[in-house]
């Protein structure tokens, strides 16, 4: 599968719902997290970016259960990359519990993600910042770079 970027997570009672598991929406949020926080600590030149005009905006995301988890169960929230084209990415998202040497794949899901640059209501595709190619290619392992301009 090669290289992910890793998010660590306990879950909290916050993220279950009256019956004791985790609530599906909390899995699309934790997917937004581990892309932060990848930005935060792999490409922070692209946060600085964020603050001027870029914009990633999310066209799609999807998640698919295998199993339960409820509140203190550790996860690791695995992301790597799928596609890198001109102005759109592609993550795949593995959720693994955790378990001691056991660890359970919980769920799987995607996010397919667009570079925009501009003010809001004008905003137009753009390419993918370099500082961001540079820091995904270490999860890139296996995957080649497509030349359209998705």
């Amino acid at each position: 599968m090669g290289h992910y970027y890793e998010y660590l997570h306990t879950v909290g009672f916050e993220e279950t719902n009256l019956v004791g598991n985790v609530y599906y929406v909390n899995y699309l949020s934790w997917q937004g997290r581990c892309r932060e926080m990848f930005l935060k600590q792999r490409a922070p030149a692209v946060l600085d970016d964020l603050n001027r005009d870029l914009k990633l905006f999310t066209l799609r995301v999807d998640c698919e259960f295998f199993a339960e988890i409820t509140a203190f169960d550790e996860l690791s929230i695995r992301m790597r990359l799928l596609e890198l084209a001109q102005t759109q990415l592609e993550f795949g998202f593995d959720y693994v519990r955790l378990d001691g040497g056991a660890d359970t794949l919980v769920a799987r899901g995607r996010q397919r993600v667009a570079c925009m640059r501009g003010p809001n209501g004008r905003t137009v595709p753009a390419r993918i910042p370099d500082a961001l190619a540079r820091a995904l290619q270490p999860y890139t392992a296996g995957l080649a770079e497509v030349g359209g301009t998705a």
